[in-house]
């Protein structure tokens, strides 16, 4: 069973970064699409970046294109959300998610939250003056 474990959030004044990682145990992400979602108080979880295995397609909202980038070291099994130029609406709770598919071509378009199967348990971003 994979099992997926977000690190790096806090608190960041506006205008300023942090970078996420999603740890994986339990098995390899060698074969798995990862995605990265967000969820504020009283909204919707929203997904905002997705990598297909081999990191050949990314997808990002458009609310963090051009701010934030994914990444991914399958060999360490790890995925990273760099944040830049953090506004206060992306304060939320960002998790990780995981979907078992080989394509290439997986992330060429968010993915939506029911497609994912595993998910982390989150980390808090806050960001504010």
């Amino acid at each position: 069973q994979l099992q997926l474990v977000e690190s790096g959030g806090g608190l960041v004044q506006p205008g300023g970064s942090l970078r996420l990682s999603c740890a994986a145990s339990g098995g390899t992400l060698d074969h798995y699409a990862i995605g990265w979602f967000r969820q504020a108080p009283e909204k919707e979880r929203e997904e905002v970046s997705c990598a297909s295995y081999d990191a050949n397609t990314l997808d990002y909202a458009d609310s963090v294109k051009g701010r934030f980038t994914i990444s991914r070291d399958n060999a360490k099994k790890i995925v990273y959300l760099q944040m830049n130029s953090l506004k206060p609406e992306d304060a939320a709770v960002y998790y990780c998610a995981a979907v078992w598919d080989p394509y290439p071509g997986i992330c060429s378009v968010l993915l939506g939250k029911g497609r994912y199967k595993y998910w982390g348990q989150g980390t808090q971003v806050t960001v504010s003056s």
